[in-house]
């Protein structure tokens, strides 16, 4: 009698459905929108130094595209030291196939960047600023065993 239930429960559990996978999810981040003392300075920047190109001035032109990959999006308490300065509200973190040649390149052009030492089972990350002090993290994520 106990396997017969427990069967049935298993089954029965087997065949629904939970909330979170009916539900309609996003399928990634559209954009990221922030304000800036010189946006048009802070976008060259942006563009120069990491790749990542200003918004088209027209529909015909193509936006930037990101490799696919991991995102981690998680809400930090409102007193978090991890930003650095309380003021900041954000930081954007940018997945890199390689930190080391990022890194480089970074310090190639004059650009004060800290790596953290440590190696992490999700990857190795590094530290700077944008020029107007907002926090950028690099992170290569660890690649999977083939």
């Amino acid at each position: 009698m106990r396997s017969t239930l427990a069967f049935v429960l298993v089954a029965a559990m087997a065949g629904s459905v939970s909330a979170q996978e009916k539900m309609e999810r996003v399928d990634g981040i559209g954009g990221f929108f922030f304000r800036a003392k010189a946006p048009k300075v802070l976008a060259k920047w942006y563009t120069d130094h990491l790749g990542v190109t200003i918004t088209p001035a027209d529909y015909g032109q193509e936006p930037w595209q990101q490799a696919a990959g991991p995102t981690v999006f998680e809400p930090f308490p409102a007193a978090t030291k991890y930003f650095g300065d309380p003021a900041q509200t954000f930081m954007l973190n940018f997945r890199v196939r390689d930190l080391d040649a990022m890194v480089a390149q970074l310090r190639g052009a004059g650009i004060k960047v800290d790596v953290d030492p440590q190696k992490y089972p999700n990857g190795r990350f590094a530290r700077l600023s944008d020029p107007e002090g907002n926090p950028i993290q690099l992170w290569q994520p660890q690649r999977k065993a083939s």
